[in-house]
């Protein structure tokens, strides 16, 4: 396999205003940074933490897809919350979004802050099978 590794970037994706990727892929591994609840232009929408989960996960499978990745490729999702209490609700998202037998590996974990004032930030990786 010849390596290969490159910033991703493409439509669906929000425009930062920090210096930082979307995602980084290299050779099979997709590497998604913290996704949060934030329009294509860059603005924070304000919600429930399920709101705010089902938009920050928009984003992270937006990342994917322009990466050539697919929600079948993940392997490990990171959820930072502002407070666990909201833990049920992403719960019932997470198994809506990846069903049993098919679900990746996950760590949860109360931020004392999160930007923008949000509730969740998804971060994760995929990973394609080598053929």
């Amino acid at each position: 396999m010849s390596d290969k590794k490159y910033i991703v970037s493409g439509d669906g994706l929000p425009k930062w205003s920090n210096p930082i990727s979307h995602a980084v892929v290299v050779n099979n591994m997709c590497f998604v940074s913290g996704q949060l609840s934030v329009n294509v232009d860059g603005e924070y929408v304000s919600g429930s933490a399920l709101d705010e989960g089902k938009l920050a996960f928009s984003n992270f499978f937006a990342a994917l897809k322009n990466a050539d990745f697919e929600k079948e490729d993940i392997v490990f999702i990171d959820i930072a919350f502002d407070d666990l209490a909201n833990l049920p609700e992403i719960n019932t998202l997470f198994m809506s979004l990846f069903p049993e037998g098919k679900r990746p590996v996950r760590t949860i974990y109360q931020a004392q802050a999160l930007p923008f004032g949000g509730k969740i930030k998804i971060t994760g990786t995929a990973v394609k099978d080598l053929d």
